[in-house]
């Protein structure tokens, strides 16, 4: 009798570099991995591969440096003043960004940030002096004077930076201000750069409807400067992360394509058919900072073909609480057994979030393989696809 459900282990990879066959290095350390004398497992149908973005990123080489960033801003930017909206607080996603796109723009840079917290939660303002003080604001918009004197200075509660000092110092052309409304960026300049990540196509809409000349992060480094250079057509400085201090690692190009070659590989050698994903941030919230951890524009930039979609499940509790004449046990065997014809609006479904597979699957292995020293970059998943009735 089967007495387990899904099970993640991380699979250690060797520490890789530019133009490594990532394919050939998974698909090596995944079967050496799986007939290990400690934890050894079995390649199954449906089974799936997470691999995280940085090293596929890694091995194509995708950096670009914050020279690279400030060219692509002078080609594309018009001079004068720019206002700079909605960045994210972070000095591994953002800081570096922003020093090369100071070195770009040819004229003072405003940079307007949210508040109480930026777009995924970090905050600028102590919540409760917020709530306490924040009908003493002269507006929407206000200054750095403004905050300071109202609000004090807030250092972000796991790191103790001070974001404000931190991006102001980037470059003397930088000034800083507050405000939620996009619109308010007119009140600096016509010239707009987007610096939201989930938002910024509704921001650029906004925008642009109001007549400004608009840019986004995806926009910068979309196409390599010179041979040889990184860039990322789709997503551009988005998903990027810092490297060194004069350098960023891009998100990875053709995520979907490596993806389908590994599940290939894996065939191959293996006989199974196994679900291959790239994964950066899982999509889940910090229940002490507020902190929405998805800092990349999508958790899971490229997968196979069967990981489209949402999940199809029933709530266990709904079933069995409404068996009826029928056993809680041969209740719930039915219910998964008539899922095809199932509603997934129906009752016996509430409790199961409808997210995406690859989200779901993209933060499973973010956990499990996390940022630090684990060296586990390719996660393993094995029954995700079963239910109670498989053995």
């Amino acid at each position: 009798m089967r007495c387990t459900g899904v099970s993640a282990r991380g699979i250690r990879l060797p520490v890789l570099s530019k133009g490594a066959d990532l394919v050939t290095i998974v698909a090596d350390e995944l079967v050496k991995a799986s007939a290990a004398s400690r934890d050894p497992f079995e390649f199954r149908d449906g089974d799936i591969v997470g691999v995280t973005e940085s090293v596929l990123a890694r091995s194509q080489g995708n950096y670009v440096t914050l020279d690279d960033i400030a060219e692509d801003v002078r080609r594309r930017v018009p001079e004068g003043d720019v206002a700079l909206i909605f960045p994210i607080l972070s000095r591994n996603r953002f800081g570096r960004l922003l020093e090369g796109i100071a070195r770009g723009v040819r004229g003072t840079l405003h940079v307007v940030l949210s508040y109480p917290a930026d777009e995924v939660g970090n905050l600028l303002i102590d919540p409760r002096a917020f709530y306490l003080k924040g009908d003493r604001l002269s507006g929407d918009l206000f200054g750095e004077k403004e905050y300071d004197e109202l609000f004090g200075r807030y250092p972000h509660p796991f790191t103790g930076v001070d974001y404000v000092s931190y991006y102001k110092n980037m470059d003397p052309k930088i000034r800083i201000h507050f405000a939620n409304n996009p619109l308010s960026a007119l009140r600096f300049s016509k010239t707009v750069i987007v610096g939201s990540i989930h938002a910024r196509f509704l921001h650029r809409e906004i925008l642009e409807k109001a007549g400004a000349s608009v840019f986004s992060l995806d926009q910068f480094c979309s196409a390599p400067l010179s041979e040889g250079k990184g860039f990322n057509e789709e997503y551009g400085l988005l998903g990027s992360n810092y490297s060194n201090e004069t350098s960023v690692k891009l998100f990875p190009r053709e995520s979907g394509r490596f993806a389908r070659a590994l599940s290939d590989e894996l065939r191959e050698r293996t006989g199974k058919r196994v679900e291959v994903l790239v994964y950066g941030d899982g999509a889940f919230k910090d229940p002490a900072g507020g902190i929405w951890e998805l800092a990349d524009p999508v958790v899971s930039p490229g997968y196979t073909e069967g990981l489209e979609g949402l999940p199809k499940e029933i709530k266990f509790k709904y079933i069995a609480d409404n068996a009826g004449d029928k056993s809680p046990d041969e209740a719930v065997r039915e219910a998964i057994r008539n899922k095809v014809v199932m509603d997934r609006f129906a009752h016996s479904t509430l409790g199961t979030t409808p997210r995406r597979l690859t989200d779901l699957l993209g933060s499973l292995c973010d956990l499990v393989s996390g940022s630090g020293d684990k060296g586990t970059p390719v996660v393993y998943i094995s029954g995700y696809f079963d239910s109670y009735l498989d053995e």
